[in-house]
């Protein structure tokens, strides 16, 4: 009978190796003012796209209704 590695050590293995694999250059969080500059596009667009500030501000008013509830 051949000796196997149990399966947990296998899985952690996979683990490292994906982890590796797909490494950030530095772990940690981005500048605010990065991640705002990320954001600004897509927020312009979905603004545009759904037209415009009635839109979120009825569906934000939406939400803080549901959560005050």
């Amino acid at each position: 009978m051949a000796h196997t590695a149990p399966r947990t050590m296998i899985r952690t293995q996979g683990r490292k190796a994906y982890s590796a694999a797909f490494r950030t250059r530095r772990p940690g969080r981005r500048h605010p003012l990065v991640a705002t500059a990320m954001v600004l596009p897509l927020a312009a667009l979905l603004v545009y796209a759904f037209g415009g500030w009635e839109a979120v501000v009825t569906q934000a008013s939406s939400v803080g209704v549901m959560l005050g509830r």
